[in-house]
Order: structure tokens, then sequence, then C-alpha cells
């Protein structure tokens, strides 16, 4: 299992558009068979930092994604409403294993 990390910063007058777009794409990409789970986190002491939390099954799933007319067209949406660029960290994950969730 592949867990990548992306971290965003939003612009404050962007917060609720970027919202809007963020969840349609987590709902679009959970139909995705190589996502595994895709949360979407919000920074309590700072609402302008966010969060997505990507775990994918197999290391090839995250370019499968980046293919996906809803992932080009959240980028699409989000680039303007961002303060600075994302950026992501990969994680192996260590438990559950890739056996499965257990």
């Amino acid at each position: 299992m592949l867990v990548v990390h992306v971290h965003v910063h939003v612009k404050p007058e962007s917060l609720a558009a970027f919202i809007a777009a963020t969840r349609e794409n987590a709902r679009q990409s959970l139909r995705e068979p190589g996502i595994a789970r895709f949360d979407v986190v919000q920074q309590q002491d700072d609402p302008t930092r966010f969060v997505l939390v990507e775990a994918y099954r197999t290391p090839e799933d995250p370019a499968r994604h980046k293919e996906t007319r809803h992932y080009l067209a959240w980028r699409a949406a989000v680039e303007p409403l961002l303060a600075e660029p994302r950026t992501g960290v990969r994680y192996s994950s260590v438990f559950p294993d890739d056996t499965g969730w257990g």
C-alpha cells in the first residue's frame, strides 16, 4: 500500500470553492479500483491548510489517478485557489500491510 499526503495551502477567500471541488474529486476518486482510501482533512488552527490522505493499492495507481477526468478537472479548478504550490510526500504502509486492512 502506498500512502500519499498532499499538503495544500488555500487562499482564505477561496476556501468554499476549494472544499466543494475537493469533495467532488474525493467522491469520484473513491470509485477508482486502485484507491483504498481518500481523506481530506482541514487543519484546525489554520483552516486554509489541508492534507489529502490518499491510499493506493499499488505503486502504479497514483499515475492512473492523475489521468482521470475528475482529477484533471479538480487540478484545473483548484490551481488558482492555492496560496502556494501543493506538495506531496509518499509513505509505505507498515500497518495494515498489503495483505489487507487488519
